[in-house]
């Protein structure tokens, strides 16, 4: 056991493989020119800085990027971002879908993307024991190291990471049972019926042993993060099975031994609009449930070297400023501004996210536009804006309003989009000057 322990405090025995390639139809239209993993977070990352920041922090240097759909942005933010030093064995590497002479298909679903890609991973120099596979939207901050350490203490063939949930939140996620030991025995997807629920429910009398606090009636949830054993995941994979969840660990767990990894913390899966527009507008909050202040495990992203912002007599309460802002004398509230943005005096943010700009506009192109009756990338002057999402280098005019309020949940516009209640200006999007929305 004492063996099993050293074996995985060893960093260099564990391949990480962080999954980018969904076409994030949830997310649109925030993924209507980027994948999902690429769709900036709290004003200055990318949602796929979370699991390669949690990989770095857990000493984890070998990570694998696979991508395949609206790839351009998140590999220029990945080859931007995350460049080892030439005496590090370690790297950060983009494997983008590919044809080859044997399969001209795309991926199909999680498992077909690590199937077709296992030439590259069991190649002689990837030498590794365990593989872990992890998603690239989810927000949450964890030290891998002790899930492969209890994966080789407990001498499982596979561990999946499971999260405890209440039961008006587990019938939307994957449900684990587990026994004493933390094997698991049983999969339900997505379970509806309350007596299906009932079977699945966590036993009270585990709470402390798993350390879980919560007094609530709860249920583990798996977080789509494995732990495989290298010598088993090419046999497990040996079909046409396209999906982890759906169909490669239902099967596992009736013939191999598949326990849970219990954890404990803030964990969000940024699946649609409403839960990516509250997971940023709480990292506002005076004490968020994530914490991007923790240097003990910080959250790498890509060093811009922008100025410091500048703030021209604005209010602002409740808000976190990127980088490289001006804003002049304005009202924010409860907003995130990223990177480059513009604000316009007399301008009232409440609830927003403003994504901010790519580049600066030069004077001369800011005339140029204005004279054609464009604004400039920005929010322009007297603009009233509340629930809503303003992504990158979006053009808001003067005097312009923008809420969802007496409108419908969901719809479409030529200028706008609205989805689960938020009012979304899209990328290079243009709202004229005196709109209103």
């Amino acid at each position: 056991m004492a063996q099993a322990v050293r074996q995985s405090s060893n960093t260099s025995n564990v391949l990480c493989v962080v999954m980018g390639g969904g076409q994030g139809t949830r997310l649109f239209p925030l993924t209507r020119e980027r994948s999902k993993p690429a769709v900036p977070l709290a004003g200055k990352y990318r949602l796929v800085d979370v699991p390669i920041s949690n990989c770095i922090n857990s000493g984890y240097k070998r990570v694998y990027i696979l991508t395949q759909f609206n790839s351009a942005s998140l590999h220029r933010h990945l080859a931007q971002s995350y460049k080892f030093d030439h005496f590090t064995a370690g790297f950060v590497e983009i494997l983008a879908a590919e044809q080859t002479h044997g399969d001209q298909s795309w991926y199909q679903g999680t498992a077909d993307a690590v199937r077709k890609n296992l030439i590259h991973f069991l190649n002689p120099g990837n030498d590794f024991e365990y593989l872990l596979i992890l998603s690239g939207d989810q927000l949450y901050r964890m030290d891998y190291s002790e899930m492969v350490a209890q994966h080789a203490q407990s001498g499982a063939d596979i561990t999946i990471a499971t999260i405890p949930m209440p039961r008006d939140q587990a019938s939307s996620l994957g449900i684990m049972q587990i026994d004493g030991d933390r094997r698991i025995h049983r999969f339900v997807e997505k379970p509806k019926e309350a007596d299906v629920l009932d079977s699945l429910r966590l036993e009270r009398n585990w709470y402390p042993q798993l350390g879980i606090e919560d007094g609530r009636e709860l249920f583990l949830a798996s977080m789509g993060i494995y732990v495989f054993n290298s010598k088993l995941i090419k046999s497990l994979l040996d079909n046409k099975k396209t999906d982890f969840g759906k169909h490669i660990i239902p099967e596992a767990i009736k013939t191999h031994r598949v326990f849970s990894h219990v954890f404990q913390g803030y964990w969000e899966d940024i699946g649609t609009i409403r839960s990516f527009f509250e997971a940023n507008l709480d990292l506002v909050a005076e004490l968020p449930r994530f914490n991007f202040f923790d240097m003990t495990a910080p959250i790498f992203t890509r060093p811009r070297f922008l100025p410091g912002s500048k703030i021209n007599g604005a209010a602002i309460d409740h808000a976190i400023v990127s980088d490289g802002c001006i804003i002049n004398r304005s009202n924010i509230s409860h907003t995130i501004i990223g990177l480059r943005s513009f604000v316009g005096e007399g301008s009232r943010l409440h609830r927003v996210i403003a994504m901010g700009s790519d580049f600066y506009e030069t004077d001369g192109s800011i005339l140029d536009y204005e004279s054609k009756g464009i604004p400039r990338i920005g929010i322009g002057r007297n603009c009233r804006i509340e629930n809503a999402i303003i992504d990158k280098s979006a053009r808001i005019g003067d005097n312009v309003i923008i809420s969802p309020a007496g409108k419908p949940e969901n719809t479409d516009h030529p200028i706008y989009y609205i989805r689960d209640g938020i009012v979304i200006i899209p990328r290079n999007g243009i709202v004229p000057h005196n709109t209103v929305i």
